[in-house]
């Protein structure tokens, strides 16, 4: 058995309200014997705004139309009223169905429509107590104030929660935002890391094939590699994409210190030499933000040595411990020849990301030319976090 929810009881004892409030407005309008049809014309029209489902909702009925036609029904009421000379009663539920229209349209017409109907809504209810006290000024001051008090109290108050819609909105668009910057940044860092492998030692492997076919075993084995932990990076992002669960952030692709090792020791080829300078003091207790970050420097650099520097003959990576930092060091002894397609070279988004990875935990990041005694070419790349507890 379907139990009901308080939202379910709230709406039902709203729509009896309703009902019970328009037929105290028939039987007030009794009396009107053969203009009898006005007023049920006008309940009719307002009940088809408001309590009309809203999977059953033609097309053509929208906010706009939901909250417009009926204030102007109602009005069009209050004109022939005045024209004739008649007097007409005027009930509570006529007035409950055009401030649940006012309420409609603050919170749900589109921007101007939300002003125009509102107005008409609340002009059409301001006007009500003129059918019956034509002549009497007090009476119709008296209710217009009990009016200018409901509409304000209903416009605030679907204002208020308009702006939470709003909010809700702007928070959600950025959320996604952020998603989606986090898993372009695993894909740039991860899968185009890899997938820049690939493409070198695939080079490599052709120009080898014509003069030293005996030695491409290790650098097939290489490709192979690489295109394994590529597909194994686009799984995990896939994965993130289809699982909308707390845990889909665990299985993103982070790094850490230890895995700076599998790095280095995978970039190597038979042209390029890597060394991995550790210090001692360097321990893998560090907070994990600034592993996972460090890794992320070190991946970025190796990448672009593939992509800008492939003339380099041995590349050096240096973790040290300055203190209470992390220094993270790496250096090639390229002169920028690379014979890369021009759409492998990037589009400089990588120091630009890890720029703000490492000023997001309070680091430093300087990337340019090899400085030093020796005066040698290359390229160096240096962050420097704060490695507190």
């Amino acid at each position: 058995m379907r139990s009901t929810s308080p939202r379910g009881c709230v709406r039902g004892f709203g729509v009896g309200l309703l009902l019970a409030a328009s037929v105290f407005d028939l039987l007030m309008a009794n009396g009107l014997r053969d203009a009898l049809w006005p007023p049920v014309a006008v309940l009719l029209v307002g009940f088809a705004a408001v309590l009309w489902p809203v999977d059953r909702r033609p097309p053509w009925l929208t906010p706009q139309s939901r909250t417009a036609v009926p204030a102007v029904v109602s009005g069009l009421f209050t004109t022939g009223v005045l024209l004739s000379r008649a007097q007409a009663p005027f009930g509570p539920g006529e007035v409950v169905i055009l401030l649940s229209l006012l309420f409609i349209a603050v919170r749900h017409c589109p921007w101007p429509w939300a002003l125009v109907c509102g107005v008409l809504d609340a002009v059409a209810l301001l006007l009500l107590p003129v059918r019956y006290f034509r002549s009497s000024q007090d009476e119709v001051l008296a209710y217009a104030l009990i009016g200018l008090v409901l509409v304000g109290f209903v416009t605030g108050f679907a204002a208020y929660l308009r702006s939470l819609d709003y909010r809700r909105t702007v928070a959600v668009g950025e959320t996604r935002r952020a998603e989606r910057v986090a898993i372009a940044a695993d894909l740039h860092d991860f899968v185009a890391h890899h997938v820049t492998g690939i493409l070198v030692q695939t080079q490599m492997a052709r120009m080898m094939a014509a003069r030293q076919p005996q030695d491409l075993d290790p650098v097939l084995a290489g490709i192979e590699r690489a295109a394994t932990e590529a597909l194994a990076s686009m799984r995990r992002t896939v994965g993130v994409l289809r699982d909308t669960g707390p845990e889909a952030a665990d299985r993103r692709p982070v790094g850490d210190l230890a895995a700076v090792t599998d790095l280095v020791e995978g970039f190597a080829t038979p042209a390029q030499k890597t060394v991995l300078q550790r210090d001692p003091a360097v321990s893998d207790d560090l907070p994990h933000e600034v592993q996972a970050a460090a890794f992320r420097v070190v991946q970025e650099a190796l990448t672009n040595v593939r992509r800008h520097a492939g003339d380099a003959t041995r590349v050096t990576v240096r973790l040290a411990r300055p203190g209470d930092r992390l220094e993270v060091t790496v250096t090639d002894d390229g002169h920028g020849g690379t014979q890369l397609p021009e759409a492998a070279h990037g589009g400089g988004f990588g120091l630009v990301g890890l720029t703000e990875r490492v000023t997001a935990l309070g680091g430093e990041l300087h990337a340019g030319p090899r400085g030093g005694a020796d005066g040698g070419a290359g390229w160096q790349v240096r962050a420097v976090f704060p490695a507190g507890k």
